[in-house]
């Protein structure tokens, strides 16, 4: 069984790598030209250098790899840069969308794709939904930032594939996850690495928050990959799901946990810069179509995550020290 993962050198990526090599796939990875994946990640897969906003190189890829199933996780993923890079956003999570679709349905054998989408999509909540707590996916989306429209139309240019040409394609609303190896532009990250800093004495003792009142669903990368794996193997054409932990924790809470486990005392101030013009104040994910079709749920708790994070915020900062 061979998979085509596209964004493969991105956080996800690695660790999807890892879980279908070990689930006996035959692993193609797409990177970008200037990307290059880590020694132990390239004996696990068949490295392929592209440029998903070239139509052609696309096809090109798709022809070549010939893949049974594909995990569509390139794109421009933080909402933060959205708002800085709206063009490159919509390129990214749009076109290049539709060029791999456009890609998939002319292979023989189309193949089964998993399109990864974001609760973003889901923005504000309703009026009328005061005491609401978990999303299913039948509710209206209403996006309140570039990144999440971008994927909100992804998403639905998927349908139209699934109805227009039967390309059996999932879609994926993922709720917050993270883990070691996420880049610093994402808030836990962003808050172990700065903990990791202070403890070096490479800064002073202070972490720089935006909204902490922000209640956000967090798992962990290593389960949401195992979701990917299942839904890929046994998740219904056409069908979107949720994937999340069902439970929903306020970013002071996080920021917290990471504090308790420091070595030195910390505070913390509000950064502008890290606020948004507009945010959700609440999303949680009610799993339970993804539940009934997989047979999944989470197992690695948010305080081992938070703790492995840390873990690798500090060796991270040692190992440059060295450098």
């Amino acid at each position: 069984m061979r998979i085509l993962i596209t964004g493969a050198a991105g956080f996800v990526g690695a660790y999807a790598i890892r879980q279908f090599a070990e689930k006996g796939y035959a692993v193609h990875a797409a990177v970008l030209p200037q990307e290059q994946l880590a020694v132990d990640l390239q004996a696990l897969c068949t490295v392929h250098h592209f440029d998903l906003l070239d139509a052609d190189a696309v096809c090109a890829l798709l022809q070549t790899v010939q893949p049974d199933r594909i995990l569509h996780l390139a794109a421009q993923s933080s909402v933060a840069v959205s708002w800085k890079k709206p063009q490159l956003t919509a390129d990214l999570n749009i076109k290049g969308t539709v060029n791999l679709l456009e890609a998939a349905r002319k292979l023989l054998h189309m193949p089964r794709i998993l399109l990864i989408g974001s609760a973003e999509e889901y923005g504000r909540l309703p009026e009328n939904a005061d005491g609401l707590q978990l999303v299913n996916e039948t509710m209206p989306l209403r996006p309140v930032n570039i990144y999440a429209a971008t994927k909100a139309a992804a998403e639905q240019i998927a349908a139209v594939y699934y109805a227009a040409y039967d390309l059996p394609v999932i879609c994926v609303r993922a709720f917050n996850h993270f883990g070691p190896g996420q880049r610093e532009i994402f808030v836990v990250p962003d808050f172990c690495r700065q903990a990791a800093e202070i403890e070096c004495g490479l800064r002073e003792p202070v972490i720089r928050t935006g909204n902490l009142d922000a209640k956000r669903d967090f798992t962990d990368v290593r389960d949401i990959v195992r979701a990917y794996v299942l839904l890929l193997e046994s998740g219904r054409a056409g069908e979107i799901y949720n994937v999340g932990s069902g439970k929903a924790a306020a970013i002071s809470d996080i920021l917290s946990q990471i504090l308790s486990s420091c070595t030195v005392a910390i505070r913390h101030e509000i950064d502008p810069e890290k606020l948004r013009p507009a945010e959700t104040s609440y999303l949680a994910a009610d799993t339970g179509k993804l539940r009934c079709d997989t047979g999944w749920m989470p197992e690695i708790p948010t305080a081992q995550t938070i703790s492995d994070t840390l873990a690798y915020w500090r060796q991270e900062l040692k190992e440059r020290s060295k450098v």
